[in-house]
């Protein structure tokens, strides 16, 4: 039934899907997620002393309930819902050789694979993670056939090190965004190009700026929107971005396809502590003594339409991002 009405409503009001691979729209995906009947214990559902399955560490509840992200059923709907929604490419939180995100990593490979979606590395700042252990990194994750790479916080590393690493980074064809708004850093430490991940830093009105800056330097710019921030309950930041019944995310798409960009990134298709998911997430209502956000009023739509709203929407920016000029949009950002 959801999946269906999924259906309906990119049928609804939703231009034809242009062909993918022109232009590449890439989400961030977590694949760290546990529940205590398929894991032992609920997995990053309990952050922050949250005790599930009815206390979770996130504002909002998914549709379907706490899942496992190993569980290859749960893998197998979420990379119909990517495809459905006009993703091209996931970018695999990766938190180093032997993590839990790293023993699942050949399952979502080959899940997404299965689904025709591309999949990138975003290379997550683990403990003991340096310029040296990316250059093996890499190496490793080029056998699961990755050679897309978004590496977050690079400059937690002088700039020094990556330039001299250049060579070793770049062998087989690899392509390496750096999470970063120095675009001038980024292009002296040797990266392809820039990402910015972090919704709320990087509003809509940097994007231009950005990308004309990433131009000069013959980067590749790609922008991330995302439709809110809210991650009180995940990781206690009282820092608020609102949803605004999808005006959020509206803004935050047109303004990256207004600045050029060459990829667009989406914060993100799971992140539940952050709320920047668009993943389905229940309606409003309480859990247990605990009452989560929903979706519900998102572009005038209500109950379960509502809640799968924001992959209907990412399939219509991601059809935009494809066909049509920036100069035809309007680009009033708020």
């Amino acid at each position: 039934m959801r999946r269906l009405l999924l259906g309906l409503l990119l049928a609804l009001c939703l231009p034809a899907t242009a062909q993918a691979g022109v232009r590449v729209v890439s989400a961030f995906y977590y694949p760290w997620y546990g529940t205590s009947a398929a894991d032992g214990a609920y997995e990053h559902w309990a952050q922050l002393g949250h005790t599930p399955p009815n206390d979770i560490a996130s504002s909002y509840y998914p549709m379907g309930g706490l899942y496992s992200s190993s569980d290859a059923i749960v893998v197998g709907e979420q990379m119909k819902e990517i495809r459905d929604a006009g993703i091209d490419e996931i970018a695999v939180s990766w938190w180093g050789k032997g993590s839990p995100e790293d023993a699942r990593l050949g399952e979502v490979v080959a899940a997404a694979h299965a689904d025709g979606i591309a999949v990138a590395a975003h290379l997550e700042p683990y403990a003991g993670r340096s310029v040296a252990s990316t250059v093996e990194d890499l190496a490793y994750l080029r056998t699961y056939g990755i050679t897309t790479y978004y590496v977050y916080r690079p400059f937690d590393f002088p700039v020094a090190d990556w330039a001299a690493a250049k060579a070793a980074l770049h062998g087989g064809g690899v392509t390496l965004f750096g999470q970063t708004g120095l675009v001038g850093a980024a292009a002296a430490a040797g990266f392809d190009g820039i990402y910015t991940y972090d919704i709320v830093t990087y509003a809509a009105n940097t994007f231009r700026r950005l990308c004309a800056q990433a131009r000069a330097k013959h980067l590749l710019c790609a922008p991330s929107v995302g439709p809110g921030y809210d991650a009180r309950r995940g990781s206690g930041d009282p820092r608020i971005k609102r949803r605004r019944n999808g005006a959020t995310y509206d803004s935050m798409w047109k303004m990256a396809i207004a600045s050029g960009a060459d990829r667009i990134t989406i914060t993100s298709f799971n992140e539940w502590h952050e709320g920047t998911q668009i993943e389905p997430a229940a309606p409003a209502g309480r859990h247990g003594a605990y009452r989560y956000l929903s979706y519900n009023g998102a572009w005038g739509l209500h109950g379960q339409a509502a809640e799968l709203s924001y992959l209907a929407r990412t399939r219509y920016w991601s059809d935009v991002f494809r066909r049509t000029s920036p100069l035809q949009l309007n680009t009033s950002a708020s």
